[in-house]
C-alpha cells in the first residue's frame, strides 16, 4: 500500500510540459534552438545522393560518397565523446560546428568527377564534424537541467530535431530551385550559427572536465566501458531499434510502391509520423519520465516493433498503414527520450564515452538499416515487417534488463 501511495505521489510530482519548460535554464534554450535552426539547414546527408547524380557523378560513385559520409558521422559520435571529456562541450560544440560550416560550404567547389579523390575526404571530414556536437549537447543538457527533468530535456532535444526535420525538406525544395549549391552554403550558414549560439550563450566548462580524471588515459575508460556487460546489451538495444527504425526509409516505400500505391501516400506517412512525433512526444514524456525507466523503454520498443508489424497487415489498406505509423511513432516516444537520456547518468568519469558509445551504435544502426532492409525485402517481401518486428521484442528485453536498477553502481 505505502509503495502504491508513493507511486501515485511521484506521478502527481511529476512536471508538465510547461513547468519543465520554465524550469529549462536560458543556456539550454539556445541549445535547443541551435539544434532546431542547425537541423532545419542539415541537407547534406539528405540530399547529397542527388546533388552529386545531377553534378555528372556516377550512382555508384554518388553511393560511396554517401557511404563514407555517414561513416564519418558514425566516428563523429565517438570523437565528439572524447574530445568533449578533454575539453568541455561548448568548446567541442564551437569547434566541430565552425569546421563542418567550411567542409559542407566548399563542396560546390570539390564537386567534379575530376576531384573524386578530394571529395570523398572533404565529406567524410564533413560528416565526422557535423555529428561530433552530438555527445556535446548530450553532456551539457544532463548537467544544466535538473535531474527531475532530465528525461524532458531530450524529449524538448528530439522533438527539436523532429521539427528541424520536417522544416530542412520544405526549405530545400525552395533552395534547389534557385540553385544546388545553396543547399550546402545554407547548411554551413546554419552550422556557423550554432557555433554563434554557443559562443555567446553556452557557459565554459563542465563538471566532466573539471573532474581529476579529465586527463586519464582514454583507454581506461573505453575498457571500462566494454566491461560493463549491462551497458553493452543497452547498446545492442540501442542499434536494434536504429535497424529497424530505417525501415521507415527503406522497407515501407518499397513495400507502398509495390502495394502500387503514389509516392505521396510515403510522403504523408512521413508527415503524420514527424506530426505525432512534434505534437505529442513532450505529453507522453511528462507522463512516463518519472517510471521505472527501464520498465518504460521495454514498452516503448515493444509497441514500436508490433506497430511495425502492422505495416505487414496493411498490403492494399491505406488506413491500416497510417493506424501502424501512429502505432509506431507512439512506441519511439514512450521509449526514446528514456533511452536517450539514460547515457547521461552515468558518472562525469565516463559520461560523455558513454553518451558517444550510445549515439554511435544508433548511428550504426541507421547506417546499417539500408543494407538489412533491402537484403530481407528481397528474399521476404512483407515478411520484413515480422522481423521488424521481432527485432524489437528483442530490443525490449534488452532494455528491460540492461537498463534495470543496480544494487552496485555502475562503473
Amino acid at each position: 500500500m505505502a509503495s502504491t501511495t508513493t507511486n501515485a505521489r511521484k506521478r502527481r510530482d511529476s512536471p508538465g510540459v510547461l513547468a519543465s519548460f520554465r524550469a529549462t535554464p536560458v543556456p539550454v534554450r539556445y541549445l535547443l534552438g541551435g539544434i532546431l535552426v542547425n537541423q532545419v539547414g542539415a541537407f547534406a546527408q539528405s540530399f547529397l545522393l542527388l546533388y552529386l547524380t545531377v553534378n555528372r557523378f556516377s550512382i555508384g560513385q554518388a553511393g560511396v560518397a554517401l557511404t563514407v559520409y555517414s561513416a564519418g558521422a558514425v566516428l563523429g559520435t565517438l570523437a565528439g565523446g572524447e574530445v568533449t571529456h578533454r575539453v568541455g562541450p561548448r568548446r567541442t560544440i564551437i569547434g566541430a560546428m565552425s569546421v563542418s560550416a567550411v567542409l559542407i560550404s566548399i563542396v560546390p567547389w570539390l564537386a567534379t568527377p575530376t576531384l573524386y579523390p578530394v571529395l570523398l575526404v572533404a565529406v567524410g571530414l564533413a560528416g565526422l564534424a557535423t555529428q561530433a556536437y552530438r555527445p556535446a549537447s548530450s553532456v551539457l543538457l544532463s548537467e544544466l537541467m535538473p535531474a527531475e527533468n532530465r528525461v524532458m530535456a531530450f524529449a524538448m532535444q528530439r522533438t527539436a530535431i523532429s521539427a528541424g526535420s520536417a522544416l530542412g525538406p520544405l526549405v530545400a525544395a525552395g533552395l534547389v530551385l534557385i540553385d544546388w549549391d545553396l543547399l550546402f552554403w545554407v547548411d554551413g550558414v546554419t552550422a556557423l550559427a550554432y557555433a554563434g549560439l554557443a559562443l555567446i550563450f553556452f557557459p565554459a566548462g563542465t563538471a566532466a572536465a573539471a573532474s581529476e580524471d579529465a586527463e586519464a588515459p582514454a583507454g581506461n575508460a573505453y575498457a571500462t566501458l566494454v566491461r560493463d556487460g549491462r551497458f553493452l546489451l543497452f547498446l545492442a538495444s540501442m542499434l536494434l531499434g536504429a535497424l529497424i527504425y530505417a525501415q521507415y526509409y527503406v522497407a515501407l516505400p518499397l513495400q507502398i510502391t509495390a502495394d502500387g500505391y503514389p509516392t505521396a501516400v510515403y510522403s504523408a506517412v512521413l508527415a503524420v509520423s514527424s506530426l505525432t512525433l512534434i505534437l505529442c512526444e513532450l505529453k507522453v514524456t511528462s507522463y512516463v519520465q518519472n517510471r521505472p525507466a527501464n520498465r518504460v523503454s521495454a514498452l516503448g520498443q515493444a509497441i514500436f516493433g508490433i506497430g511495425l508489424i502492422g505495416y505487414a497487415l496493411a498490403t492494399f489498406n491505406v488506413a491500416l498503414l497510417f493506424v501502424a505509423t501512429v502505432v509506431v511513432a507512439f512506441g519511439a516516444m514512450i521509449s526514446g527520450p528514456m533511452m536517450f537520456s539514460y547515457p547521461a547518468t552515468f558518472p562525469d568519469a565516463v559520461k560523455a564515452r558513454y553518451i558517444a558509445a550510445h549515439q554511435a551504435s544508433f548511428g550504426l544502426g541507421l547506417a546499417l538499416g539500408p543494407v538489412f532492409g533491402v537484403a530481407v525485402w528481397e528474399a521476404l517481401h512483407g515478411g520484413v515487417w515480422w522481423i521488424c518486428g521481432l527485432l524489437g521484442l528483442v530490443s525490449a528485453a534488452l532494455a528491460l534488463f540492461s537498463m534495470a536498477p543496480q544494487k552496485t553502481p555502475a562503473p
